[in-house]
Parts: structure tokens; C-alpha cells; sequence
């Protein structure tokens, strides 16, 4: 039995520490923040390349365009930081173990989310941008139904309600089963 104990425990190990397997993909997700800050920097280049000469539309959609973009790259910061600290490890919040007045300044920088956030609120929190980030593309397709075909124009809603839909069915889901709790 003790044997059968020991086997236990070194699967148990594994099984915990696999969970920095997870860190790469943090990694690359940094890589892809730099990727939307490139494409973010080359549509402002663009915007203030064009200004003069555009549309109000077509600077309304830029405009847009770079909404779109810094809700993406929020919607990775979070997926990083909130990612990271459920599945992977605590991020040490302060830096010094004494409580200092380093240590307050620290503390008093990091969002609040991140020392609270849970799994179901990393998913509502995922889901709440994705819903937001679908807003935006589907009102970029209707500021430009001119140049949109019904069925994009359909397919656009339609895929912005289903998100919609998801993210209320989860929320409703995620009360009722802290309802249930308490």
C-alpha cells in the first residue's frame, strides 16, 4: 500500500506542475499584443495619411477599427493576467513582504480584477468582450450596408445575436448556480 501511496503522489506531482505547460501560450500571447499594437500604430499612420481626403464614414470606421483593436488587445491582457493566475500560478501583487509604503504603491497600481477575478468571471469577463468586440464589427457593417451584401449584412446579426445570447445564457447560468451556493 505504501508503494501504491507513493505512485499516487508522484502522478499527483505531475499532474500539478504540467500546469506550466500553460506558459508558453501566455508568452505568444504577448507576442500577439505586440502584433495588435503593429497593426494599431499602421492604422493610425493610415487615418492621419488620409484625414484630409476621407469620408466622415470612412473615419467613422477607422475610428472603429481602432476601437476594435484596443478591445482585442484588451480582451488578451486579460486572457494573460487572468489566465496566468487561475491556471498557472498567483502573481505576487506587492513587492515587498513587509507592507511598506513600496509595497501600498505596488499593490495600489494592479487592477482589482485581477485580485479577484475567478473562473466564472474570467468567462463572463471573456465573453462580455467578445460580445462588445462583435458590437463593433456589426455597426462597421451597417455603417457600410452600401458596400455589404444582405446575406454578409445577416450573417453579421445573426452571429452578433448568437454572441449576445451565449454571454446572457452564461451570466443566467453563473447566477443561478451562485444562487445555489449561498
Amino acid at each position: 500500500m505504501r508503494l501504491g501511496k507513493r505512485i499516487e503522489r508522484a502522478l499527483e506531482t505531475l499532474l500539478f506542475s504540467s500546469r506550466w505547460l500553460l506558459a508558453p501560450f501566455f508568452l505568444a500571447l504577448i507576442l500577439c499584443l505586440v502584433a495588435l499594437l503593429i497593426q494599431a500604430g499602421l492604422h493610425v499612420f493610415h487615418v492621419l495619411q488620409t484625414v484630409f481626403t476621407a469620408s466622415e464614414t470612412s473615419v467613422v470606421l477607422d475610428a472603429l477599427s481602432l476601437i476594435d483593436l484596443s478591445f482585442c488587445g484588451a480582451l488578451v491582457v486579460l486572457v494573460i493576467f487572468s489566465g496566468y493566475e487561475n491556471f498557472v500560478s498567483r502573481i505576487d501583487h506587492i513587492d515587498e513582504p513587509d507592507g511598506g509604503l513600496k509595497a501600498a504603491a505596488s499593490q495600489a497600481s494592479w487592477p482589482e480584477w485581477m485580485r479577484h477575478i475567478d473562473f466564472n468571471g474570467l468567462k463572463l469577463k471573456l465573453l462580455s468582450s467578445i460580445v462588445a468586440i462583435s458590437a463593433i464589427q456589426t455597426l462597421r457593417v451597417m455603417l457600410d450596408m452600401q458596400n455589404r451584401s444582405n446575406a454578409e449584412i445577416a450573417w453579421t446579426v445573426g452571429i452578433h445575436l448568437s454572441f449576445v445570447v451565449s454571454a446572457l445564457l452564461l451570466a443566467l447560468m453563473d447566477r443561478i448556480s451562485h444562487d445555489e451556493k449561498h
